[in-house]
């Protein structure tokens, strides 16, 4: 197999965050190549099949684990522990921290772009690997990679009745008056692997984004974010005295703003001025003359 320097370099980089030497390396140099990368190619040298089998692979061994590790949940409990573990959100936060950003092939349509899908390609890689992982040494392998990254993050916790982030934010924000409101502000990656981004507004202020591979999913992640800096935004959560250092430096702003303005006012009044009396003055030359 003939390897360009760019996917020699991230398939080393891959195994040693892996902490695993592939035996066909081919398994895992396309679960950590984009689709962008392998036009006019097979699918099978992407990341879009392996992904699809990972999926399952690594929803049995969360399942296995939750079902062993909590003997006192029912299937409702388990099934959310279950669907919080193989989110979207939860599978592309963990990809990131392993560093797997940096290992991903992209083909030249996603230069330039910023990665735009790279929030769902982490997500996709995820599992991709898992699967590669899988095909190449067993559920073992497979098993302890996820052991590693992924279970770590299970709690029982995750077995709760979920919180409506969208609805608890409503119901903080509809406190002081406000309803928040949520708008789609962009699209991202290609249309088999779309990714949405949302903002979430108090009036026309703009809040926190969210990525999602829904709008629904978008809105709510902005939601979650914004909850988490009601602080930073309205001063919900602060103490007292928190509330009147920040008022405090709200109202120092407000008279640094209108000392600004006060002064361009001037500055244009005096330049007025100046001008005035230059017309003047020239106006009483040529009456001399």
């Amino acid at each position: 197999m003939s390897l360009t320097d760019e996917q020699r370099t991230k398939l080393d980089r891959a195994q040693e965050i892996l902490g695993y030497e592939f035996g066909q390396t081919q398994y895992l140099l396309s679960a950590i190549t984009h689709p962008s990368a392998t036009e006019g190619r097979a699918v099978k040298f992407s990341y879009e099949r392996l992904e699809f089998l990972g999926d399952s692979i690594l929803g049995a061994l969360v399942a296995n684990e939750a079902f062993h590790r909590f003997p006192e949940l029912d299937e409702g409990g388990l099934t959310r522990i279950k669907v919080a573990l193989v989110s979207g959100a939860s599978l592309s936060e963990v990809a990131e921290k392993l560093g797997f950003a940096d290992i991903i092939v992209f083909g030249s349509s996603e230069t330039g772009t910023g990665r735009r899908g790279l929030h769902s390609a982490l997500e996709n890689v995820y599992e991709a690997v898992v699967a590669a992982l899988y095909l190449d040494g067993g559920v073992d392998a497979a098993g302890a990679f996820v052991e590693r990254t992924l279970i770590p993050k299970m709690s029982p916790s995750l077995a709760r009745e979920p919180e409506n982030p969208k609805s608890a934010l409503q119901e903080k924000l509809q406190e002081g008056g406000i309803t928040p409101t949520y708008k789609l502000v962009e699209t991202q990656g290609p249309p088999h692997d779309r990714t949405f981004v949302a903002q979430v507004y108090a009036g026309d202020k703009g809040l926190a984004q969210g990525v999602g591979r829904t709008k629904k999913e978008a809105e709510s992640q902005a939601a979650k974010s914004t909850l988490a800096r009601l602080s930073e935004f309205f001063g919900i959560g602060l103490t007292d005295e928190q509330q009147a250092e920040r008022a405090e430096k709200a109202a120092a702003e407000k008279a640094a703003r209108a000392e600004e303005k006060a002064a361009k006012v001037a500055a244009r009044a005096a330049e007025k001025a100046a001008r005035a009396e230059e017309k003047a003055a020239r106006a009483a030359k040529r009456k001399q003359d």
